[in-house]
């Protein structure tokens, strides 16, 4: 019986590219996963589940935690193409799609080209209104299709045992989720950054009904972000202290609910007619 590096020698494949080649495997699926988590946790926060399963408020923190795990562990699969011998894709290869040829290495280049783009206005949210910001971070479900598509036809193109490794994360990402969710002590997801650690009431309020806004002063680290979306609500003072107007006009409804959603700290409250 062939040894494993009888095997590699037989196949035309050095010991160093084939060591190469399973690291890129290893990143690749750990990728995956953690794109399957981020796109969990997201669905799970924007439909309320998170609230109303553990009675904490999902922190936008949290989602962005796993967003850049997911990030981190894509380039080490892409970076590791660099390392071969048997030059697959080099230089920028890596980043403009359709460059060498091949349709499925696009698809995962487009798709990780646009979370770095999503990931870089993530940082630059302040300067843009939250329902603009919105609209460009949604192209993510964008990013993780072409993601999926990639990574099942890059399974398939390789071998039936990485259709079934990926098969097995993607059933796990939402068993994991929900599993961290229902079983997991809140405690622990508040110290991992992942929810709010006060509990309390979800309150609908009526979109038309007048609302009063308060604004934790211990919270608020000033970002700015209300601003960005209610201007003649919210003002940063030269000073750094925040103004902002407790009785808004009920026109500005909207503006002052997306600049309470738009808060990274949750230090916004409001209060009025519930429906």
């Amino acid at each position: 019986m062939l040894h494993s590096v009888d095997l590699v020698f037989a196949a035309g494949i050095s010991p160093h590219d084939n060591g190469v080649r399973q690291m890129a495997a290893l990143s690749a699926r750990l990728a995956y996963l953690m794109m399957c988590l981020t796109l969990c946790w997201g669905v799970l926060t924007a439909t309320g589940w998170v609230r109303r399963v553990t009675g904490h408020q999902a922190l936008r923190g949290g989602h962005m935690m796993l967003a850049a795990f997911t990030l981190g562990a894509a380039a080490t699969h892409a970076l590791a193409f660099l390392f071969l011998d048997e030059r697959v894709l080099t230089g920028l290869e890596l980043v403009v799609p359709f460059m060498n040829g091949q349709l499925r290495h696009a698809l995962g280049i487009i798709a990780f080209d646009l979370m770095v783009a999503i990931a870089i206005t993530a940082g630059l949210h302040r300067f843009f209104r939250y329902r603009n910001w919105l609209r460009f971070h949604q192209f993510a479900y964008a990013a993780i299709a072409l993601g999926v598509a990639h990574s099942w036809w890059g399974a398939w193109a390789n071998s039936d045992i990485d259709l079934w490794w990926i098969g097995g994360l993607t059933a796990a990402a939402p068993a994991l989720v929900l599993t961290a969710m229902r079983v997991a002590p809140p405690a622990w997801l508040v110290r991992a950054g992942l929810i709010d650690g006060e509990t309390g009431t979800t309150k609908r309020l009526d979109k038309t009904a007048p609302m009063v806004v308060s604004v934790d002063n211990q919270r608020c680290h000033r970002y700015g972000f209300c601003q960005a979306e209610a201007p003649d609500v919210f003002q940063l003072r030269e000073d750094g202290r925040l103004q902002y107007r407790q009785h808004p006009d009920v026109a500005r409804n909207q503006d002052v609910r997306s600049a309470a959603r738009a808060c990274p700290m949750r230090a916004i409250q409001l209060q009025g007619a519930e429906k």
